[in-house]
């Protein structure tokens, strides 16, 4: 039985002393969720292909002598199985157990505005501004990337639920708003894609739950990501305007999601033992206005 202390939300979303490993951590969301996590004591690894931007992420964003730490680990193209082995091989080495793994890495692909009533000059747009190769790489980066690079990291996730408890560890995949609704966006690829994560999380969430491994996904609405913005700045840090966000129409925020609220869920979802298999819709309330599924 709790004590009212222990619902102080220091305890309750305190990440003391976890190991965590955060892919596409130099930007982003994957920004977001290493600094989160590390403002509350944990260890954070965070990974990507390009090296310099991991540094400086870390470099900027280091919590100081009162939370944990962000330390660069790279390059890695989880795109690659040798890279993802050479990861775990590191990790292994550093390490005994990880406690969290936030899939993060993504690309937007190729857009094609389906803005054509004729079918033949809708064809023309969308055959024209499309590749087999560009859907491949989305859906490469986008979802089988998440599942190899969990699998990957399983035998350090069990570790952790055998040292720290039951379904003590977790994974986070990042999704999106665009998975769960029916408004293609100009993204077919993306947001097939997406929806295809959505449904990864739900199936490594049944079958990982034997390896005493929790599988959790945060679907994110519009965030500063160098995917929305097109950008960083020197600190690996985005902005996205208000006014950019209110041109959609159909955000009731009005506004794009702040970096803290999306350090919300991942501590939420990386602390609560009790949730699994769920799509937590982080979206601004997008998901009420636009058709979903």
């Amino acid at each position: 039985m709790a004590d009212t202390t222990d619902f102080r939300a220091e305890k309750m979303f305190s990440v003391k002393d976890y190991v965590c490993v955060v892919t596409g951590g130099g930007s982003g969301i994957g920004l977001m969720s290493a600094q989160a996590l590390a403002a509350n004591g944990a260890k954070v690894y965070i990974t990507g292909r390009r090296v310099e931007a991991l540094e400086t992420a870390a470099k900027f964003h280091n919590p100081g002598p009162y939370g944990g730490e962000i330390i660069p680990l790279g390059p890695c193209d989880v795109t690659k199985k040798a890279d993802l082995e050479k990861l775990y091989e590191d990790l292994a080495k550093r390490e005994k157990h990880i406690n969290l793994l936030v899939a993060a890495a993504g690309i937007s692909g190729p857009k094609a505005e389906p803005n054509k009533s004729n079918a033949t000059s809708l064809k023309e747009n969308l055959w024209n501004n499309e590749s087999f190769e560009e859907w491949n790489d989305t859906y490469n980066t986008d979802v089988t990337s998440v599942y190899f690079t969990t699998v990957a990291l399983l035998p350090l996730l069990q570790a952790a639920s055998e040292s720290h408890g039951k379904l003590a560890a977790s994974v986070i995949v990042i999704s999106s708003m665009s998975g769960i609704m029916r408004h293609a966006q100009g993204h077919f690829s993306y947001n097939a894609a997406k929806g295809a994560t959505v449904h990864l999380s739900k199936l490594m969430s049944a079958e990982f739950q034997k390896a005493n491994i929790r599988v959790n996904s945060i679907a994110p609405g519009y965030f500063p990501s160098e995917m929305t913005a097109k950008e960083s700045g020197r600190d690996q840090k985005s902005e996205l305007p208000d006014e950019k966000v209110q041109e959609k129409g159909h955000v009731p925020a009005e506004r794009g999601g702040h970096d803290e609220e999306m350090g919300m869920a991942v501590l939420f979802l990386a602390k609560n033992r009790y949730v699994n298999g769920e799509i937590l819709a982080v979206d601004g309330g997008v998901l009420n206005v636009v058709a979903g599924r």
